[in-house]
C-alpha cells in the first residue's frame, strides 16, 4: 500500500488533485478560462453528442447508381448506434453515364442484378429504395424567407408555411425540388434559433437551403426504377449522403467539405453549424482519367482502368522514374506489347486530377460561404484511392484562392481521406471502402428515425372538405 494513504489529505489538496485529473482527461479544447486567474475548469459534456441515435424499425435498402457501378446495400440500425449491412451487391455499371440514366435496358439489368446479390445476402426481400442524387444537374440555392406571425407563439404550421413559401420561391420550370433543408431561423431580432416552436415574435425569418434537378432526368430514373420493380422512397444527395458518412458531429458543426470523387462526375458538399450549406457538381469523374489512359498509350478501357488501379499516381516521386510496365495495345492481330515508365503513366494522370480539383477550388471559392468553406478538405469516393490524391489536393484545394476578412493570407486547408464511420457488415477489403461512402450515407439517412439536417418532407394530404378547401384556395392566393 502506499505509504501516503495513512495521511488524509487537506481539502484544498483533494481540489487540486481532481481539477488535476480533470484536466489530464479532458479534451482538447475542452476547457474554460476563468478570468482573474490561472483556473481552469472543463466544460460539461455535450449531453446531444451523448444521446444515441435513433433508428426506424426494421431494414432499409438503398441503390447508389453510379457512373462506374451500382451498390445495394441492406441494412438497419443497432441500439448501439452502428449500422448493420445484411447484405450487399455491386456491379459495373450500365446505362448510365455522368450520373444520368442512359439506357433504360442496360440500367434496369444492371440494377436488377444488383439488388438480387443484396438480398441473396441478406435473404429477404425488397421493394423500396432510397437512391442517390446524382443525375439532373442538382443545383443548391439558399433563400431568406420572411412570416408574420403577429405576437403569438410559432407554431409546427408556421415552420411549414414558411418552408413552403421557401420552396414557391424556389421553384423553376422543369426542375423538381428534392431537399428543402432549413440552416436556421430568426425570431424577431434573436439569430441562429434552430427551432423557433413555441416562441413568440412578430415575424419569423429563414434561411433555407434547396436542391433541386432537372425533372425529365428524375423521370427517367423513376421509370427504370418501376422497370426493375422498385419503388423510390426518398432521393439524397449524393454528396449530403457521403458527408453522413465520413463526418463525425464536430466536422460539420465547425466547417468541412466533402469530395466525392466518383467515376463519371465529381461532387461536393460544404457542411457548417451542424447543417449542410451549399453542394456542386462537376462532369469529370475517374472515367475520365481511365479514357486518357487509354488515348495516350492506345490500349483498352480495361488495361487503362488497371494500369490506372495498380500503378497509377497522382502525384509521383522522382523515384518511379525508372519502374517500367508493359502495355497491351489495342487494334492488332498479334498481341502486341510496348514497356513504359511508370513516371509516363503519371504524367498522362497528373493534369485531368489538377483541373478536377481547379474546378472544385474555383467553385468552393466562389461560394461565398466564408469560414465555412475555409475548413478542413475529406476526400472520399472511388477517385480519393489514386495513389498520390492527398499531397496534389493539399496543394491545389490548400489554400483559398480568395483572400478576405473570412480568410486572411496564410490561411490554409486541412486535407484528409475519408472512409465510412459507424457501420458494419460492408466487404472486408477496407481499402475500397471510400467506394462505398455514398450507399453507407443513404442507409443511414433511411435507418434514421429522423430526418437528418432537419429536411422537411411534403406529403401533405389534399384537402376534403368544402372549407378546406376554400382555406386552402385562400392560402394559396394570400
Amino acid at each position: 500500500m502506499n505509504d501516503q494513504a495513512h495521511f488524509p489529505a487537506s481539502p484544498e489538496l483533494n481540489l487540486a488533485n481532481r481539477l488535476h485529473k480533470k484536466r489530464a482527461h479532458a479534451p482538447a479544447g475542452s476547457m474554460l478560462r476563468m478570468s482573474g486567474g490561472d483556473s481552469s475548469l472543463p466544460l460539461p459534456p455535450s449531453e446531444k453528442n451523448k444521446r444515441p441515435h435513433t433508428w426506424r424499425s426494421g431494414y432499409s435498402a438503398v441503390l447508389d447508381i453510379g457512373s462506374t457501378k451500382i451498390t445495394c446495400l441492406i441494412g438497419k440500425g443497432e441500439p448501439n448506434g452502428m449500422l448493420r449491412v445484411a447484405g450487399y451487391g455491386w456491379r459495373r455499371s450500365a446505362g448510365v453515364r455522368n450520373g444520368a440514366i442512359t439506357e433504360l435496358q442496360e440500367a434496369e439489368a444492371a440494377i436488377r442484378a444488383t439488388v438480387a446479390q443484396a438480398e441473396n445476402m441478406a435473404e429477404r426481400t425488397i421493394d423500396k429504395v432510397v437512391v442517390n442524387l446524382s443525375c439532373g444537374h442538382p443545383a443548391s440555392r439558399l433563400f431568406n424567407v420572411r412570416w408574420p406571425i403577429g405576437g403569438r407563439v410559432v407554431t409546427e404550421a408556421d415552420i411549414r408555411r414558411v418552408v413552403t413559401e421557401g420552396r414557391v420561391q424556389a421553384t423553376v420550370q422543369g426542375r423538381e425540388v428534392i431537399h428543402t433543408l432549413p440552416i436556421d431561423f430568426t425570431v424577431d431580432d434573436t439569430e441562429g434559433v434552430s427551432d423557433p416552436r413555441g416562441h413568440l415574435c412578430e415575424t419569423l425569418k429563414a434561411r433555407l437551403h434547396i436542391i433541386d434537378a432537372a425533372t425529365t432526368a428524375l423521370l427517367n430514373l423513376e421509370t427504370v426504377l418501376n422497370r426493375a420493380e422498385l419503388r423510390m422512397e426518398a432521393l439524397v444527395s449524393s454528396p449530403l449522403a457521403s458527408g453522413l458518412s465520413v463526418l463525425d458531429a464536430d466536422e460539420r458543426d465547425l466547417g468541412t467539405t466533402v469530395v466525392d470523387m466518383g467515376g463519371g462526375t465529381t461532387s461536393f458538399a460544404v457542411f457548417g453549424e451542424s447543417q449542410i450549406l451549399h453542394t456542386a457538381q462537376i462532369g469529370v469523374g475517374g472515367l475520365h482519367v481511365t479514357r486518357d489512359i487509354a488515348r495516350g498509350l492506345g490500349t483498352s478501357l480495361d488495361n487503362a482502368e488497371r494500369l490506372k488501379t495498380v500503378y497509377g499516381s497522382a502525384d509521383l516521386a522522382s523515384d518511379v522514374e525508372d519502374e517500367i510496365l508493359t502495355v497491351e495495345l489495342l487494334g492488332n492481330d498479334v498481341p502486341h506489347f510496348e514497356q513504359i515508365s511508370r513516371a509516363q503513366l503519371g504524367r498522362i494522370i497528373r493534369p485531368r486530377m489538377e483541373e478536377t480539383l481547379e474546378l472544385v477550388r474555383e467553385k468552393l471559392d466562389g461560394a461565398g460561404l466564408g469560414m465555412a468553406a475555409s475548413g478542413r478538405i475529406v476526400l472520399t469516393g472511388g477517385g480519393s484511392l489514386l495513389d498520390g490524391i492527398r499531397p496534389l489536393a493539399e496543394r491545389i484545394l490548400g489554400v483559398p484562392v480568395s483572400v478576405g476578412r473570412h480568410s486572411g493570407p496564410g490561411f490554409t486547408r486541412s486535407v484528409r481521406l475519408g472512409r465510412p464511420k459507424n457501420i458494419a457488415g460492408l466487404p472486408e477489403d477496407t481499402a475500397a471502402a471510400a467506394g462505398f461512402a455514398t450507399a453507407a450515407g443513404l442507409l443511414f439517412w433511411a435507418a434514421s428515425a429522423e430526418r437528418p439536417f432537419s429536411d422537411v418532407e411534403f406529403r401533405e394530404a389534399a384537402p376534403t372538405g368544402f372549407l378546406q378547401k376554400l382555406v386552402a384556395f385562400i392560402r394559396e392566393r394570400v
